[in-house]
């Protein structure tokens, strides 16, 4: 216990997780090492190795089990330091063009229709593995049920005949976790101080993120906003950072040493849009350079999507008597919507619809309409 609590004080402020280079890379840790990091006290999602943040993992191990159901594959991955089970989604694409998609040859005819076929055949074929087959998984790490799985984004079968790929994957492992992993995270002092009001440090971070997010949670909510872009908002964060003094040569000398005042409204909004998309707030429908948020309960387009595919596939017989399942509606959603929607963002929307008499839950799990 007394670890814990040491563990839990080691953890630096969410505010300057983005500082550390493990946050925002896929980590390469050994499976028994993902298997026993400890879970953010300040996020949940957010894990800690040593005092390194990381949500993202990059793994590669022997499939030694294998479960299909209609939406995805369970496989467990085995790199000899321990099993981890990955959750791999099966692209939908798959089951369409395999029977639409029959392009017959003509002699000496180049054939978009047969090579694409083609193509989705050695694409299909890399992404269904077998007992024995080398995986390679991408994605974020999640806690169901007490177990730690991996949420793929991306997975594929390494044909790695002469044991190249793994061999040289096992000399960088050391070196990594020498030069990367296992040093700790050092905050800058400078960025430590940076938009705090006092002395406080890190519990001013702190607070001033807690206020930052129900600042944006109460615009949201009171002014109904569908979507917006973050200088949409910034300007709602400026009170909470005073700006730098410059007719005095203190107020001089405090800002050459720290970041600057738009620096720190724009560092302190992008923790705050990172917190609110975790907790299923907003979300991004298509990833690009044009920062678009959707506010999960404002956008009318996903509760509609939502309520139509609980409302159909509980016709089906499969679902008729206790309801779609929560990962089922996920993977029809985006199919349907957005490809980029999370698991908290569905669980909003999930909550708002229901509270709203639009929907029913039958488990903790398992939803229908009325």
């Amino acid at each position: 216990m007394a670890n814990e609590q040491s563990g839990a004080e080691d953890e630096p402020p969410s505010l300057l997780w983005g500082l550390d280079p493990v946050f925002s890379a896929y980590a390469r840790l050994y499976i028994k090492d993902i298997l026993q990091i400890r879970e953010s006290r300040q996020v949940p999602g957010i894990y800690f190795y040593k005092n390194h943040p990381l949500f993202q993992v990059d793994v590669l191990g022997t499939v030694v089990y294998k479960r299909e159901r209609e939406d995805f594959y369970c496989y467990g991955v085995d790199d000899s330091t321990g099993v981890i089970n990955c959750l791999c989604w099966k692209d939908e694409k798959w089951r369409d063009q395999g029977d639409s998609v029959k392009g017959k040859g003509h002699g000496g005819v180049f054939n978009v229709e047969e090579h694409l076929r083609k193509l989705c055949e050695v694409q299909r074929s890399r992404c269904m593995l077998e007992i024995g087959d080398l995986l390679q998984v991408r994605g974020s790490l999640k806690t169901s049920w007490e177990q730690r799985e991996i949420m793929a984004s991306s997975f594929y079968k390494v044909s790695d005949p002469v044991m190249d790929v793994q061999i040289a994957r096992m000399l960088d492992m050391p070196q990594l976790y020498r030069d990367c992993y296992n040093k700790p995270f050092q905050v800058p002092c400078a960025e430590l101080e940076a938009g705090t009001t006092d002395a406080g440090g890190a519990s001013n971070i702190q607070s001033m993120l807690g206020q930052s997010v129900r600042i944006l949670k109460e615009f949201l909510k009171v002014k109904e906003v569908p979507k917006f872009r973050p200088y949409d908002v910034e300007y709602l964060l400026h009170p909470l950072i005073r700006s730098p003094v410059s007719s005095t040569s203190t107020g001089q000398e405090a800002a050459s040493v720290g970041p600057s005042f738009p620096t720190q409204v724009k560092n302190l909004l992008k923790e705050t849009l990172k917190l609110l998309q975790r907790e299923g707030e907003i979300f991004r429908k298509v990833l690009s350079p044009d920062e678009l948020y959707h506010v999960t309960e404002q956008d009318k387009d996903l509760l509609a999507a939502i309520r139509d595919v609980i409302q159909e596939d509980s016709k089906r017989e499969k679902y008729a008597e206790k309801g779609c399942h929560i990962l089922h509606v996920l993977s029809s959603v985006r199919q349907r919507y957005s490809r980029n929607l999370s698991r908290e963002a569905l669980e909003v929307a999930l909550k708002f619809l229901e509270c709203n008499s639009d929907i029913i839950s039958t488990t903790d799990s398992h939803y229908t309409v009325l």
